[in-house]
C-alpha cells in the first residue's frame, strides 16, 4: 500500500501478523524502515558514505549497531548516569546475528563504508525484538540505493509441547525443548544459531524446514515494498586488475602455490610460504610499476583468488585436504585434566594446532550476574568468558577488551554447556568458566566447549552428560561438494560453510551457521552435514571420556563449601531481626557468608566447612517450634524479679518462672541464676499467643529420683 510518502506492507508469519513501512521516519538516510509487531516497533536505517574508501578493498566495510532503547518499555536506565551507554552483551548478539545475515549479501568489491542502525522504539516485553531487527535491516536496504543483493529474512523458533511456533514469548520459551534463529534468502538457509534440551539431529532439520516457509514470505514481502519504492541501485566499480599480473600467477607462481599446498604442511610452514611467493611477486611489479600504488593490493587480491582455486581443487579433485586429512577425520587431540593447581577445575583442550584452556570457578549467590534488560531484570548463575589474545596466531594485537567476535563465541559456548548444567535446586553454586584461546588454527569456539565441559567434571559440578564441538565446513564446485569435519583456519577463509555443532551422546544443545553462499545451502547438503557431525562429536566424546569418565565426586579444597537450608516464609523476618540485628550475630559468630531470599530459601557459604556446619544449626534451630514436653539447652537472656527469660531456640524465649528455677524456695533468681548461663529447660506450657512456660525445677526433680 502506497499512501502518499508512506509506504506500508504487511505479512502473516506464523500467528503474528508483521508490518514493514517507509517514507515517515529517518528520511535522509539512504533507506529507513519502521518493523511493526504488536506493540514492538523497530527503526532500521542505512547510510552509505558518498564516495568509496580509497584504500583497495580487503573486507565489506559494514557496521551494524543495535540499539535497546529503555523508553521502549517505559523505563529510565540504571547507574549513576541514567542514560544507555555501551553496547550489552545481548545488544552485541543481536547486532551479530543481523551483521551474520546481511554481510554475505553484499557484492564482490564493494568498498564504501556502509552503517545498518538498529532501534528498538517499542517492546511489549514478551518477545525478543532482535530477530525481528534481522528483517528491518533487509528491508531497509532493499528500498535503499545500496548495492545489496538481498532479500534476507530471519524468524526464532521453539518447539514448544511438541508443536513449532514462530516467534515464541519468553514464557514459551522457558519450556521450549529446542529453538533457534533462522535467517535465510528465497534460495537457502544463510544463518542458523540456536541450542536445544539434547535434541536429535531430525528435529533440528525440521526446525529450519520450518522456519524456512516463513521466511520465504517475509523475503517476499521485502520484494514488494521494494518494488513500491523503486529506488535504483548504485554500481559497483570493480577495481582495476593488471592482466599481466594475473597471467603470471596462473603461469608462474600456480605452480609454487599449488607445491606448498600439496605438500600437507602445518599452519606456520604453509603461512610462510604463500607468504614467501606474494612478497616476491609484490616485489617484482612494484620496481615495474612504481607509479601504481596499488600492485600489493593487486597481488594480494588475485593470489588470493588462485590459493582459493588450488585449495577448492585439491579438495574436491584429489579427495584429500590441505592438512592430508580425509573428509571426516578430526584433527589429533589431547587432554589435560587439573592443569592448574589452584583453580576450582581446569582443562587444557589441544586440537591440531587449536589450544584452549578452560578454568572453572564456583561461587555463591552474591557472584551472578544481575541482567538489567527491556524484558525485566533477571540473575544469571552461569557465565563463560572468551578470550582469544593476539598471540593464539602469533600476532601483536592490544588487548582492549572482549571484541564482538569473543563475545559472541561465548555466548555459543556458554548455550552449549548450559543445558547440561545441574538444576539450581541440585547444585546452587554460582558457576564461572573462562576460556584463554593459546593457539588457534580453527575451531576455538569449540575448542571452548570441549575444555569448558572438562574443568567442570574436574571441579567436580554433577553435570547431566559431557559436551563435546565441531565445526564443520562446505565446499562446493559444478555438480560437486565436500562436508569437511572439524575444519581449519585455511578451510574457513576459502570455504562456503561453517557449520558449529555442539552436544552430548544424547543430542545437540547449541549450533550455529554462517554461509558465504549469496544462495544460502541446499537442505540436502544440511542434513549431510549434521550427520557427519555427529560421528565426529561422538569421536571427541571418547576421547574426552576416557581422559575424565565422570564429574569428580568433591568440589576443590579451594572452593567455597556451600548448604541450603529452607525456613519458613514467616519466619524470614525473625531469622533477619529487627534492622539485621540476629542475622548479622549469626554471621559474627559463624563467620559465614548468608543470604536469604523471598522464598524463604537460606544459602550459607564459607571457605570453612565447620563455619558453614555451626551457622546451618542455628539456621535450622530458627525454623524449629517450641514444642510442649520438649527438653532445650537455653540461654538466659533476660532477668526480672518474677523469673527470667530463657532463649531456647533462635529468636524464641519463654519465661522460667522464679518457682521453676530450683527445688527449693529461692528469694532472688540471681542466687542461681546470671546473664548468659546455659541451661537445660522443659516447655511445660504453651499459650494459644505462642507464648510459653519453662522449667528448670522439673528436670532437677527426675534428675534426684
Amino acid at each position: 500500500m502506497k499512501s502518499n510518502n508512506l509506504v506500508h506492507f504487511e505479512e502473516k508469519v506464523g500467528r503474528d501478523l508483521i508490518s514493514l513501512e517507509t517514507g515517515v521516519l529517518a528520511k535522509q538516510a539512504n533507506g529507513a524502515v519502521v518493523l511493526k509487531l504488536g506493540d514492538n516497533v523497530i527503526l532500521a536505517a542505512c547510510t552509505q558514505a558518498g564516495k568509496p574508501r580509497t584504500a583497495p578493498p580487503e573486507f565489506v566495510p559494514l557496521t551494524v549497531e543495535y540499539k535497546e532503547r529503555t523508553y521502549a518499555a517505559g523505563k529510565i536506565p540504571g547507574g549513576f548516569f541514567k542514560r544507555e551507554g555501551k553496547a550489552r552483551e545481548k545488544e552485541v548478539i543481536s547486532a551479530r546475528l543481523t551483521d551474520r545475515s546481511i554481510r554475505p549479501l553484499f557484492p564482490e568489491y564493494y568498498n564504501t563504508e556502509t552503517q545498518v542502525v538498529l532501534m528498538v522504539l517499542s517492546s511489549d516485553g514478551a518477545i525478543e525484538p532482535g530477530v525481528l531487527a534481522i528483517n528491518a535491516a533487509s528491508a531497509a536496504l532493499m528500498i535503499s540505493d545500496i548495492p545489496f543483493k538481498g532479500p534476507v529474512s530471519a524468524v526464532r523458533i521453539a518447539k514448544v509441547n511438541g508443536e513449532y511456533v514462530i516467534n515464541p514469548t519468553f514464557e514459551e520459551r522457558k519450556t521450549a525443548e529446542l529453538e533457534l534463529v533462522v535467517s535465510g534468502t528465497l534460495e537457502g538457509v544463510l544463518m542458523v544459531e540456536g541450542g536445544g534440551k539434547e535434541i536429535p539431529n531430525e528435529e533440528l532439520i525440521k526446525a529450519i524446514e520450518a522456519a524456512k516457509i516463513e521466511i520465504n514470505k517475509l523475503c517476499k514481502a521485502q520484494v514488494e515494498l521494494a518494488k513500491l519504492s523503486n529506488k535504483p541501485k548504485i554500481e559497483v566499480v570493480k577495481p582495476e586488475m593488471k592482466s599481466e599480473i594475473a597471467e603470471d600467477l596462473q603461469a608462474n607462481a600456480k605452480k609454487d602455490i599449488e607445491k606448498v599446498l600439496n605438500a600437507f604442511p602445518d599452519k606456520k610452514t604453509m603461512e610462510a610460504g604463500l607468504s614467501a611467493i606474494q612478497e616476491a611477486m609484490i616485489k617484482k611489479y612494484q620496481e615495474k610499476y612504481p607509479e601504481d600504488a596499488t600492485i600489493a593490493y593487486q597481488v594480494k587480491t588475485l593470489m588470493n583468488d588462485v590459493i582459493y582455486d588450488v585449495s577448492r581443487d585439491i579438495v574436491l579433485n584429489k579427495k584429500v585436504r590441505t592438512d592430508g586429512r580425509k573428509y571426516d577425520e578430526i584433527r589429533a587431540i589431547s587432554i589435560q585434566t587439573g592443569y592448574l593447581p589452584r583453580t576450582h577445575g581446569s582443562a587444557v583442550f589441544t586440537r591440531g594446532q587449536t589450544q584452549a584452556i578452560a578454568a572453572t570457578t564456583l561461587g555463591t549467590q552474591d557472584d551472578q550476574q544481575i541482567l538489567d534488560d527491556l524484558e525485566g531484570r533477571s540473575m544469571d548463575r552461569f557465565m563463560l568468558h572468551y578470550n582469544f589474545p593476539g598471540f593464539s596466531t602469533g600476532e601483536v594485537k592490544p588487548d582492549r577488551g572482549p571484541s564482538r567476535r569473543e563475545i559472541g563465541h561465548g555466548h555459543l559456548a556458554k548455550r552449549a554447556l548450559s543445558y547440561l548444567l545441574p538444576d539450581e535446586a541440585d547444585f546452587s553454586y554460582t558457576i564461572r568458566i573462562v576460556s584463554d584461546i593459546l593457539e588457534s588454527n580453527g575451531s576455538s569456539s569449540m575448542a571452548t566447549v570441549c575444555g569448558g565441559s572438562l574443568s567442570l567434571f574436574d571441579a567436580g559440578v554433577p553435570m547431566k552428560g559431557a559436551c563435546s564441538g565441531i565445526a564443520m565446513g562446505l565446499i562446493t564446485g559444478k555438480n560437486k561438494h565436500a562436508v569437511l569435519s572439524d575444519i581449519a583456519g585455511l578451510e574457513d577463509h576459502f570455504g562456503d560453510m561453517d557449520f558449529k555443532l555442539a552436544g552430548s551422546r544424547k543430542g545437540i544443545t547449541a549450533f550455529q551457521m554462517d554461509v558465504k553462499l549469496a544462495s544460502g545451502i541446499p537442505m540436502d547438503i544440511l542434513k549431510e552435514a549434521i550427520e557427519q557431525a555427529a560421528r565426529g562429536r561422538n569421536h571427541i566424546l571418547d576421547l574426552m571420556e576416557k581422559a575424565l569418565p565422570a564429574p569428580k565426586t568433591d568440589l576443590s579444597a579451594y572452593a567455597p563449601k556451600m548448604v541450603k537450608v529452607a525456613i519458613p516464609k514467616d519466619k524470614i523476618g525473625a531469622f533477619i531481626g529487627p534492622g539485621g540485628k540476629n542475622i548479622k550475630a549469626v554471621i559474627e559468630k559463624t563467620q559465614a557468608n548468608i543470604e536469604v531470599n523471598d522464598d524463604g530459601m537460606v544459602f550459607i557459604s564459607s571457605p570453612d566447612q565447620a563455619s558453614v556446619d555451626m551457622a546451618k544449626k542455628i539456621v535450622e534451630q530458627f525454623a524449629m517450634e517450641v514444642e510442649v514436653g520438649k527438653v532445650y539447652k537455653g540461654k538466659v537472656v533476660n532477668i526480672v524479679e518474677f523469673g527470667a527469660f530463657v532463649e531456647v531456640l533462635p529468636g524464641k524465649e519463654g519465661l522460667l518462672h522464679i518457682s521453676e528455677v530450683d527445688l527449693k524456695r529461692i528469694n532472688r533468681v540471681e542466687d542461681v541464676l546470671k546473664l548468659g548461663d546455659e541451661i537445660d529447660v522443659k516447655v511445660i506450657n504453651m499459650e494459644n499467643s505462642g507464648r510459653f512456660k519453662l522449667s528448670r525445677k522439673v528436670l532437677l526433680q527426675a534428675k534426684r529420683d
